[in-house]
Parts: structure tokens; sequence; C-alpha cells
């Protein structure tokens, strides 16, 4: 099972180099801040090309796996974050971060009441930190946040 890992790994890294890349095509206007708008993506895929080095380079001899039960899950997963990017310019930041932050936390074994209230608070928080806090723009929705 050495060869699942390394292809992961080799995954991960063609993924970063690929993003990495198209990082590059962003057009950054005259006036900008200066990490500009390519920073943040660049380390996220510098970590993941990290990790899949490290993947690659130090494989689990027997890795668990997971049922196809368990990749339903991650696609679902995948799925809420698509509709989460295609929802937050028409519903607005707090809106849709928290429909998404609530049925990923009721995926990831919360209850849905336990869900709901931790979907408020992930949006709520992250609204504060990043546009209260840092003064970043986000996206406002049909209720004017």
């Amino acid at each position: 099972m050495l060869r699942t890992d390394r292809i992961v790994g080799g995954i991960a890294i063609l993924v970063a180099v690929f993003f990495i890349w198209r990082t590059t095509l962003i057009e950054i206007p005259f006036i900008s801040d200066p990490l500009g708008p390519k920073t943040f993506p660049v380390i996220i895929c510098a970590v993941l090309a990290l990790a899949g080095l490290g993947v690659m380079l130090k494989p689990d001899a027997e890795p668990n796996w997971p049922k196809l039960s368990g990749f339903m899950e991650v696609g679902l997963g995948v799925v809420v974050f698509i509709a989460y990017a295609e929802l937050l310019p028409v519903l607005g930041f707090i809106i849709a971060t928290f429909f998404a932050g609530g049925i990923l936390a009721w995926r990831l074994g919360a209850p849905p009441v336990q869900a709901a209230i931790a979907g408020i608070g992930i949006s709520l928080g992250i609204y504060a930190v990043f546009h209260l806090a840092l003064g970043l723009t986000l996206a406002v929705g049909p209720l004017g946040f």
C-alpha cells in the first residue's frame, strides 16, 4: 500500500503547483495592499506541496482507507464548498457562511441544533475578525451585511 500514499502525495504536489501557476495569472491593480491577492493562495499551496512531499517520503505501510460512505462524506463536503462559493455573492458572507458552517458541523457529528449554533458562531466569529477587526470587505447579502 506504499504506492497509494505516494500517488496521493504526488497528486497533492501537482495540485499545489497548478494552483500556484494559476495564482501567478491574477491581475494586480496599480494600487493594492503590500501583500496583494497572491500571497495567501501561494502560502496554502506551499503547505499542500509540503504535506504531499511528506506523504511521498514517509508513506504509511498499512493505510486505513475509508469505506464508500467516508468518500461520500468528503464528496458532500466538496459540494457544500462549491455551493458556498456560488451562493456567497447572492446571500452575503454571514448567511452563506452560516449555512456552510452549520451543514459541515452537522456532517462532522453535531446534532442539528448544535450544528446551527456552530454555524451562527462560525459566521459571526469570522465576520468579526475579518471585517470588524481587520477591515476587510466581505460579500454583502440582501440584508445589507
